[in-house]
């Protein structure tokens, strides 16, 4: 599970990035804000790669997932790709998950329990 969703979240990473560059055409919107803001939500994305497996990791993944899609009240393309990000973010858990059990079931079978 855990190369699964650190990949989603290191794509999120460069979408975020590129969403804070259309955020700063927005004349409403102060580059620092627009950085600040971004900059938390690259940082988040690249934290969590390192807590995917502990408690709590796959539930601020998701908070991180309704964030992007909220952020498209001020990039608009973000409700777009804020959802397809969601959707990877749930096939890189739901199968992940699954791969991690089978792992773990060829682990037992051939004597190995602590190979998962």
């Amino acid at each position: 599970m855990r190369t699964l969703c650190a990949s989603t979240l290191v794509g999120e990473f460069f979408i975020v990035g590129f969403a804070g560059l259309v955020a700063m055409k927005d004349p409403g919107l102060s580059m620092g804000t627009v950085w600040t803001v971004c900059g938390i939500a690259m940082f988040l994305c690249v934290a969590l790669c390192g807590m995917i497996t502990r408690p709590g990791g796959v539930a601020l993944g998701w908070a991180l997932q309704i964030a992007l899609v909220a952020s498209g009240f001020f990039v608009p393309t973000m409700f777009f790709l804020g959802a397809v990000f969601a959707a990877l973010w749930w096939a890189s858990v739901h199968f992940g998950r699954k791969v991690d059990e089978a792992k773990a079931r060829f682990a037992a079978r051939a004597g190995r329990p602590d190979a998962a």
